[in-house]
């Protein structure tokens, strides 16, 4: 077979038995493959790693030849996500890595499929677990981030060392940054993951609690929304005096008295003017629905 990118040689040491001994070609810089050539070799060696047994080292040999001759692929991949978050590159493709691997470990021959169709969705998976896992869920300054990792090393030394959880002066100290700045990165943390509102934190007597059943409260006023909406004409239809006893009653909430006194008649008129228009808008509210 022509190798555009490598050539295939036998060379010294372990790797040259395991590879004799499995029958396989010993590959020389297994990363710098050509795809083309990368495909067309990964089939025969994934040929012979269904007929190693696991743990053997022809076994490995072939296991970690595949991983080198498909860097590319994790390459391709981890190019996707370069402009996503503060991640450095080198941490994706390793994150991507591991896609590979398990890529390998689960590709079944028989199936007839490229490795390539099974192994980059696997890879792009990681990927994104990686980020989804590690993440910011609000933006936090760099210097937070960074106190944040710093902040949680020290607490981890502080408690184990002291049997309690550290204070403020003690994560101060150990960790050579003002008092203010390590009460900042405590609060930074909390932007690091984002809970969902449907997340159950616990059991009731009803099952289990969601976090929405705990936070606010119902606004009674929200019900009346629509009421207000239909009670706008109705009050549009009344006269000057009559809006303007409704405003002093309800929305100045002045006594009968005082809107009397406001509008020079007496209680008892203001008592029948208020009955008749409150009367006169319940009518009309009630024809609506």
């Amino acid at each position: 077979m022509a190798l555009s990118g490598a050539t295939a040689t036998a060379g010294s040491g372990t790797d040259t038995r395991a590879c004799e001994s499995a029958g396989l070609p010993r590959v020389a810089d297994a990363s710098r493959l050509a795809p083309k050539d990368a495909r067309e070799m990964s089939r025969l060696f994934f040929d012979r790693l269904a007929l190693l047994e696991e743990g053997t080292p022809e076994y490995q040999y072939a296991r970690n030849t595949l991983i080198e001759m498909n860097m590319s692929l994790v390459r391709f991949a981890a190019g996707r996500f370069r402009s996503r978050g503060d991640q450095d590159m080198e941490d994706i493709v390793q994150v991507g890595m591991i896609g590979l691997i398990k890529a390998i470990d689960r590709f079944d021959l028989s199936r007839e499929a490229e490795f390539t169709s099974i192994a980059v969705p696997y890879i792009t998976g990681e990927i994104k677990r990686f980020f989804r896992d590690t993440t910011w869920a609000v933006h936090v300054p760099r210097r937070l981030q960074e106190a944040r990792v710093q902040l949680a090393r020290a607490t981890e030394e502080l408690h184990s060392r002291l049997g309690r959880t550290p204070t403020v002066q003690e994560l101060s100290d150990l960790m050579s940054l003002p008092e203010e700045e390590v009460r900042e990165a405590r609060i930074a943390s909390n932007g690091y993951n984002s809970a969902s509102l449907d997340a159950t934190i616990g059991g009731s007597e009803s099952g289990e609690a969601v976090l929405r059943d705990f936070i606010g409260a119902d606004d009674q006023a929200l019900e009346l929304v629509e009421d207000f909406h239909s009670l706008a004409p109705l009050l549009a239809e009344l006269d000057e005096r009559d809006r303007q006893i409704i405003h002093l009653r309800f929305v100045e909430e002045l006594t009968q008295g005082q809107i009397g006194e406001r509008l020079g008649i007496s209680q008892m008129q203001v008592s029948r003017l208020l009955s008749r228009t409150l009367a006169r808008l319940r009518d009309g509210m009630l024809a609506q629905h």
